[in-house]
């Protein structure tokens, strides 16, 4: 449990790989689905599960530039654990 804590604990990265699940999304696509989240968290996130090879971050030479996040493989092993923390959450959230 500390060692997946540790790479995807926290506020934001499994909202994070949640919202990657359905795709590869832009900076500001991801920005817009999750509101609450500030640009400066967002990129300190997404550096971080870079650094831990769950997604990966692919540049476009063009202007402007275009900069496009993706679930890497390994990132894909953990879609069952979202869906499990998902499940559990609707359950909780029915209890309340």
């Amino acid at each position: 449990m500390e060692a997946t804590l540790s790479v995807v604990g926290g506020k934001w990265k499994a909202i994070i790989l949640w919202r990657l699940v359905g795709g590869t999304q832009r900076f500001n696509e991801l920005q817009r689905s999750i509101s609450q989240i500030t640009r400066k968290m967002l990129t300190e996130q997404l550096r971080e599960l870079e650094r831990d090879s769950l997604i990966i971050r692919t540049v476009y030479q063009q202007v402007p530039p275009k900069v496009e996040y993706s679930l890497s493989d390994y990132g894909r092993t953990f879609i069952p654990v979202m869906q499990a923390m998902a499940q559990w959450g609707l359950v909780h959230r029915e209890r309340n």
